[in-house]
């Protein structure tokens, strides 16, 4: 992904400009747009961006539909830019249960609603039956956004519209990301690049780590799925909790309950160890306080405020899980 990065900063020109260096610069834009349509078994359209939440921002604000369903455990990223949007209720385990979408859908009744549902939440891992929950927003003519910055190439896309991405979020680079839309009509142009959805300059090294970053081997996330069972197993004999662990998750997010020890004193201890985790989404984690995700799921403030947030990624091993597990046991009242 680095030599991906540096190799079009070396020989970089604007895509957009007609000169011969900006001719061959716009082909190798378009290439990577090609080559991570591929990768994700996306046959639509691809509109680049700096990250997913530029992604789901222009998702939320430009697309045509008369009414906004908001799941309750939706990145903070969503809750901003649509803080009033009707909200759609989740199960104890952090589920959307399709009983109650379609309660919500036909109470609303809107022609065109767009439902934003997470693929995989941020903070639990918890995965959403995406595709099943997409035909009932299609059978009553909505359009389905889904987050997926953090499921991509983890899992295959879902049946949707509308997916958010970001690169690093799959071992890109930072401050590019892509909005993939199956019907470029959806949406209302805003002039400039990218089709004229997306004003200024294309970022071209960082679409190039895109591209690498979705085409490398992934075979570190069954790896990491062991890891973070392995760690369920130690938390829980740890008098720990493990959030919605009867829920299907992706494998390279876990959340932890510490009872009697908050988690702003979890993360200054395990920091002082050498080890990096976070509390609630690490988007915010710079200010600790109770998680929206968990107090929708029916978690009280006070317990919701004593959970960590443990990320995998490729680099991760046994004995990283090893030590976290004897700083866990350390910390632990």
């Amino acid at each position: 992904m680095r030599k991906a990065v540096t190799d079009a900063m070396s020989k970089w020109a604007n895509p957009s400009s007609p000169h011969a260096d900006g001719r061959v610069a716009r082909a190798q834009l378009e290439e990577a747009r090609e080559r991570i349509k591929a990768a994700l078994n996306w046959p639509h359209e691809l509109i680049f961006t700096s990250g997913a939440t530029e992604s789901l921002a222009i998702a939320l604000t430009r697309t045509h539909r008369d009414a906004v369903i908001v799941s309750a455990t939706e990145h903070d990223a969503v809750h901003r830019v649509l803080p009033e949007s009707f909200f759609l209720p989740v199960t104890p385990d952090g589920r959307v249960a399709r009983d109650a979408l379609f309660g919500r859908l036909a109470a609303l009744g809107a022609t065109r609603p767009l439902v934003v549902i997470q693929q995989a939440n941020n903070e639990t891992g918890v995965i959403q039956p995406l595709d099943d929950l997409g035909q009932v927003v299609r059978d009553k003519g909505g359009i389905v956004l889904a987050d997926c910055a953090q499921s991509a190439v983890k899992m295959p896309l879902p049946d949707a519209d509308l997916i958010a991405l970001s690169a690093h979020k799959l071992g890109g680079p930072p401050g590019i990301g892509a909005l993939l839309v199956r019907d470029l009509g959806m949406l209302e142009p805003s002039g400039g690049q990218e089709k004229g959805y997306r004003g200024g300059t294309e970022n071209l090294p960082g679409a190039m780590g895109f591209a690498a970053a979705v085409e490398a081997k992934r075979g570190w996330i069954d790896r990491a799925a062991d890891l973070r069972a392995h760690l369920d197993g130690a938390i829980e004999g740890a008098g720990g909790k493990v959030v919605s662990k009867a829920a299907p998750r992706v494998p390279t997010i876990a959340s932890y309950q510490m009872p009697g020890k908050p988690a702003s004193a979890q993360l200054i201890q395990l920091d002082m160890a050498g080890i990096s985790v976070s509390a609630g989404s690490a988007c915010s984690s710079g200010t600790i306080k109770a998680s929206k995700v968990l107090t929708a799921m029916g978690w009280d403030e006070a317990a919701a405020s004593e959970v960590i947030r443990v990320s995998f990624g490729p680099d991760t091993s046994r004995a990283d899980i090893y030590r976290f597990i004897e700083a866990w046991k350390h910390i632990r009242p």
